[in-house]
């Protein structure tokens, strides 16, 4: 079974789906495995799974920056989540995006964006009892400002910056009559759905592109994005970042370089290793090929590599940012081997 996120494009859908089957070839030695985007998936399976929807295993899988107004994100997200939960299993083809507004205590709007998605061959029924668990599961994540839920059938994801574009959304308040017009502002639109079972797992996130426009958004494909590579970042971006590689933003001393502290200009917070590394003429094209190579490695032990900088004698890497001390010491040793 092949399926994608309604929001993609086909030229990003068939990206996903290219990459899934490669991926999915290394497990060809089991009668059974799935590979799961963010953007799409892939399943097959020596038994008839066309009817599984909820199955021991399921998850949720979150991140672990918390959201500016947690109170008030949590409020949006639980009544997005319920929308739908609700919504969901109603529409044709078994998918549905969706945005909920809420009003702060400051007078700001908290934004939460949502999907949910069940396999096409589950019955109304089976979808419902998917997306109960993966509610609750995905749930846990809260106050983070990202998580999924994975399961046999259904999966779902929040985030508080949009993935899909606002032309993939279909208003569905008459699913909602009996709530009260002033609290509803859920936009929910669906069509196809999809995500697969049991067994082997690969999960992989799809890379923000906190640059892109708007205007340009086909989806934040997650898993499709993640396709075209790590992010080649800008020296002066990072530099800016990390306010010129000052001591006060210094993480620490690994293997390789020095790690900072850095703040993008779209208030993400990330880890800049800035490499120690020799001036062979080889060292660029090396140096972008392993990075390349990293980024595609994916695990919930394993800090995410987000990108790189390659300027002059200059190498750097981008991780995702997390509270803890890290040892980045042995990580990227490959870089010299």
């Amino acid at each position: 079974m092949l399926q994608c996120r309604k929001y993609l494009s086909n030229a990003d859908c068939v990206a996903c789906f290219t990459t899934t089957g490669s991926q999915i070839r290394n497990c060809s030695a089991a009668n059974s495995a799935r590979v799961i985007y963010d953007g799409c998936f892939f399943r097959y399976e020596s038994n008839n799974f066309y009817d599984q929807t909820t199955l021991p295993g399921n998850e949720g899988l979150c991140e672990n920056r918390t959201a500016s107004q947690p109170t008030t994100f949590i409020t949006a997200v639980e009544e997005l989540l319920q929308d739908l939960q609700v919504a969901t299993p109603k529409i044709n083809g078994f998918f549905a995006a969706s945005k909920k507004e809420i009003v702060g205590d400051s007078g700001e709007i908290v934004t939460a964006y949502g999907v949910a998605q069940c396999i096409e061959t589950a019955s109304e029924s089976g979808c419902q009892d998917c997306l109960k668990p993966a509610s609750n599961n995905i749930k846990v994540c809260l106050p983070g400002v990202y998580g999924r839920a994975i399961d046999a059938g259904c999966f779902m994801r929040y985030s508080d910056t949009p993935f899909f574009a606002d032309n993939q959304t279909t208003n569905i308040d008459f699913f909602f009559e009996n709530r009260s017009s002033s609290k509803k502002k859920a936009i929910i639109g669906g069509v196809v759905g999809g995500v697969g079972a049991l067994f082997i797992i690969t999960l992989f996130v799809l890379l923000k592109l906190s640059r892109r426009p708007k205007e340009d958004l086909r989806g934040d494909i997650l898993g499709a994005t993640e396709l075209r590579g790590p992010v080649n970042y800008k020296y002066k971006d990072l530099k800016s970042a990390t306010r010129n590689f000052s001591e006060g933003n210094k993480l620490g001393e690994g293997g390789f370089g020095d790690v900072y502290k850095g703040t993008l200009n779209n208030g993400k917070i990330v880890a800049v290793k800035k490499l120690a590394i020799g001036k062979s003429p080889k060292i660029k094209a090396d140096f972008e090929s392993e990075v390349k190579l990293i980024s595609n490695v994916h695990h919930r032990n394993m800090i995410r590599l987000l990108g790189y900088c390659s300027k002059g004698p200059e190498r750097l890497l981008v991780y995702e940012y997390m509270a803890i001390k890290f040892l980045f010491g042995n990580l990227h040793s490959s870089l010299h081997s």
